[in-house]
């Protein structure tokens, strides 16, 4: 097998593009933190730090999952079910992930040297917890949004509210959106037992919950813009991102799953990379 070709099947492992989705918020935690736009350098860390603890995340899952995705047919064409990486592979995957995300963290701010266990902890727990408990789409917001957080502290050290309200919005953003994913699987989940907000409550009602949620989310950011002092070009942002979402969650219903994957893959892409473009403009206005 050419050299090229594992490689190909690592980036398909951890989901390569859906980086775009925690990056973006990664930056915004940057630039708001430094009240600008970071040094390229601090970005290049960041960056790096961030592709390195999306890979382990990632990398973990599937690991950690890879029984149960084994009897999804939506799920058995993976990696490690279907054979095409061992599980010794992905576990020295993790380890150079790891080695990745530490060596970027260590040339931040020293606070995270200190901290770097929590996130790697988050990603850890966090394939768990479908096991026994349906607040399982929270402990991936919770987890994912860590992203902005840490970028925060990687760059100034300092801890204010604003971040932490981020790190909310964010955590309900992705839970919100996780609960979509989850109408997929519900027939499987209740099969197998697995939690989730779909399965045990029923489609429609979690569906509820992610409005909810996407609009907690929305209140947040608008209240991260106020104790800031931000300027209208972020509230432009924020008033696409909030359309955006309006989008994504009208297009899914109870009896009409056919959008899943738009409201999933594409839409919260896009959501992502606009909320960065209004942080960036409102930074260099």
């Amino acid at each position: 097998m050419s050299t090229a070709v594992t490689a190909r099947r690592f980036v398909s492992l951890v989901k390569f593009e859906h980086t775009v989705f925690a990056l973006p918020f990664a930056f915004v935690g940057a630039i708001l933190a430094a009240g600008g736009v970071p040094s390229a350098q601090t970005l290049g860390w960041v960056t790096l730090a961030m592709v390195g603890a999306r890979s382990l995340a990632m990398a973990l899952n599937r690991l950690i999952d890879a029984e149960i995705d084994a009897r999804n047919p939506r799920t058995a064409a993976r990696e490690i079910p279907s054979g095409l990486l061992s599980r010794a592979q992905v576990i020295g995957f993790c380890v150079l992930s790891l080695a990745v995300f530490l060596i970027a963290a260590w040339q931040l701010d020293p606070i995270v040297r200190w901290l770097w266990p929590i996130p790697v902890l988050a990603f850890v727990i966090y394939p768990y917890t479908k096991r026994f408990t349906w607040l399982c789409h929270l402990v991936l917001g919770l987890s994912t949004g860590l992203a902005p957080l840490g970028a925060w502290l990687a760059v100034s050290g300092d801890a204010d509210p604003a971040p932490f309200m981020l790190w909310a919005a964010v955590a309900l953003w992705i839970g919100g959106f996780d609960v979509i994913y989850a109408t997929t699987d519900v027939d499987f989940d209740r099969r197998e037992g697995l939690k989730s907000l779909p399965a045990r409550f029923g489609i429609a009602p979690a569906l509820m919950v992610t409005r909810v949620a996407h609009l907690l989310a929305v209140c947040l950011l608008i209240a991260v813009g106020v104790t800031l002092g931000l300027g209208p070009l972020y509230y432009l942002g924020l008033a696409v991102v909030a359309a955006l979402l309006g989008y994504e969650n009208s297009i899914v219903h109870p009896d009409d799953l056919s959008r899943v994957n738009v409201a999933f893959f594409t839409l919260n892409g896009v959501i992502s990379v606009v909320f960065l473009a209004g942080v960036l403009a409102d930074a260099l206005a």
